[in-house]
């Protein structure tokens, strides 16, 4: 039994954090992890009452886009869907349209991964363990890039568009506001036993904003899932080609963060137009690294389909 906050400012949402609450958005992650074991919280610390976390601004500068925000809102808002395509096809790709009524955009951020072994309790890395079962066992959905030691891969699509758009992280905590960039934020992702995003004890998601270099240009957001709908992605690509003509790639559901591909071959996708061999060479350098496990080599056969059919297009602008 939680005890639910309802704090009207940042500074009392942080001290309630600081406290051992957890922020509540939509709860519809959050509080399947708090029964499952996998969440720690001392009670509950509401959102919704604290304005400019539910904000939405979209003036000619920086976007900003509060944490409290709903995933239905950012689908169906007519400037997101004009600007910044791919961030609202990935909102409404989420899950289904009454998780989407509910869920907000911290949340999504800041879930945990639907590793089987986390979500039973199995030790492990995130578990109080050590290593990753995944490795010698079913490993169908887990990461092949950057893992090691937990291969869990993470399921948000939202964080894929963001780190797209080269979106900043603003978080609220002891020490003040602090920003830094997305992608940046789930570095320690594989390594960090408590949690995916990192944030200090006491600091709450505010919210995220979004240069205006990234808006318009070509976007498009791919999402591959084992059920045609209302699941979660085995990959996913946001992929844009700006004003400016720089090109963005980021896969989802192949590592245990957004995975940005490798700055040189997205170069070489904005340089000119491109034939179907040297796509197909470009997506196999893209995925260099790629190590997949015993039961999850499709991923690797999937994220390339999907990188070479977007870098073909992306190239001829």
């Amino acid at each position: 039994m939680f005890t639910v906050a309802a704090p009207t400012t940042l500074a009392e949402l942080a001290g309630a954090a600081a406290g051992g609450a957890a922020p509540l958005g939509g709860g519809t992650d959050l509080l399947v992890a708090l029964e499952s074991g996998i969440g720690r919280a001392s009670g509950l610390a509401a959102t919704s009452h604290i304005a400019e976390m539910g904000a939405v601004e979209l003036g000619d500068h920086v976007a900003r886009l509060g944490a409290a925000v709903r995933l239905d809102d950012l689908a169906r808002h007519s400037l997101i869907v004009d600007r910044y395509r791919l961030l609202a096809d990935a909102a409404a790709a989420v899950g289904t349209p009454a998780l989407r009524e509910m869920g907000t955009l911290g949340g999504n951020l800041a879930q945990r991964p639907r590793c089987w072994y986390l979500r039973s309790r199995i030790p492990c890395l995130k578990n109080g363990g050590a290593g990753c079962p995944a490795t010698e066992g079913e490993n169908q959905y887990h990461a092949i890039l950057g893992a090691g030691p937990c291969h869990a891969a993470h399921p948000s699509d939202l964080a894929v568009a963001l780190v797209a758009l080269d979106a900043t992280l603003v978080t609220f905590g002891p020490n003040g506001e602090r920003s830094r960039p997305l992608d940046s934020a789930f570095a320690n992702a594989a390594s960090d036993p408590h949690a995916e995003l990192s944030l200090d004890r006491g600091e709450v998601i505010v919210r995220v904003e979004i240069p205006p270099a990234a808006a318009g240009g070509a976007q498009q957001f791919t999402k591959l899932m084992q059920r045609a709908a209302w699941d979660f992605a085995t990959v996913s690509l946001a992929a844009a080609r700006r004003v400016d003509g720089s090109v963005r790639l980021v896969l989802g559901g192949v590592a245990p963060g957004p995975w940005r591909v490798n700055a040189s071959v997205e170069e070489d996708v904005a340089s000119g137009a491109l034939d179907a061999d040297s796509a197909d060479a470009l997506a196999d350098r893209a995925l260099h690294d790629a190590r997949p496990l015993s039961k999850n080599g499709y991923k690797l056969q999937q994220a390339a389909a999907l990188l070479s059919r977007a870098m073909l297009t992306l190239s001829q602008g």
